[in-house]
């Protein structure tokens, strides 16, 4: 016997919604899930971190700085007194060129530096040759005022493709998202970006903070970010440590 199903257009509509709906919160929550660890494209081929699977209680802070001068000296002078030295600024070429001075400090300090590109426009739908130009500007800007080579890079706005994937690992990139995503650009509250650490931190996670002076509340929220996460057993560890000799598990970027 065959049942026929009869659904008015209005119906179809709202059914459609809410399977779409749940779809996306499905997709959402399967690619912030713990286990994940990496996007890429296919087995094998280039890949972005934005979690390590670390033995015990590691974290990375991440601070993406690309204008201003203000608030990142009131973030350096604060990582200084509770000695955490162990985290990781992404700069923007354009920016260090511009901050020599700064860069000088953040290395003094021990910190770890990684790329933002040269002029901070997203690498998503720019031609390939452009976007490897812009990484190796950046590249050699940053050396020049830090003597460091970078190896670790995190696109423009946190953007990529495979194509993007492919021109880092030929410059010997290794790409770096994030797995908690303050939004401290926003302003939301200290209380608010602390909560949204504190409230999903687990070992192995990247956090993504900003220096630049568009942020108002970042610093005192860390106040309470680094004194909870060390309550709680966490080190503060850069990127390059944390994905050191670490296994990762993968889901394709179509």
């Amino acid at each position: 016997m065959k049942f026929f199903w009869i659904i008015s257009g209005k119906r179809f509509k709202q059914y459609l919604i809410i399977f779409v709906a749940s779809f996306f919160a499905a997709l959402i929550a399967f690619v912030e899930g713990k286990d994940l660890a990496v996007f890429n494209t296919k087995d094998g081929e280039p890949r972005a971190i934005y979690k390590a699977e670390a033995k015990g209680k590691k974290i990375a802070l991440t601070f993406d700085v690309s204008w201003g001068d203000k608030r990142i000296h009131e973030i350096l002078d604060f990582l200084k007194k509770e000695k955490v030295k162990d985290v990781t600024f992404f700069l923007s070429g354009e920016w260090a060129e511009r901050h020599p001075d700064i860069v000088e400090e953040i290395v003094k300090n021990g910190h770890e530096i990684g790329s933002l590109g040269y002029r901070y426009k997203s690498y998503t739908g720019m031609d390939a040759d452009k976007v490897k130009r812009d990484i190796l500007l950046a590249q050699e800007k940053i050396k020049e005022v830090s003597d460091q080579k970078t190896d670790l890079l995190r696109p423009p706005n946190g953007h990529f493709d495979k194509q993007v994937l492919k021109i880092a690992e030929k410059l010997d990139y290794t790409i770096v998202h994030w797995s908690i995503n303050t939004r401290d650009w926003k302003n939301p509250g200290p209380d608010k970006i602390a909560e949204t650490v504190l409230s999903r931190a687990d070992s192995g996670d990247i956090v993504l903070l900003h220096a630049s002076d568009s942020v108002k509340h970042t610093t005192k929220a860390l106040e309470t970010i680094v004194s909870e996460l060390r309550k709680d057993g966490y080190q503060f560890v850069t990127v390059g440590e944390l994905i050191a000799n670490t296994e990762s598990k993968s889901k394709e970027i179509k």
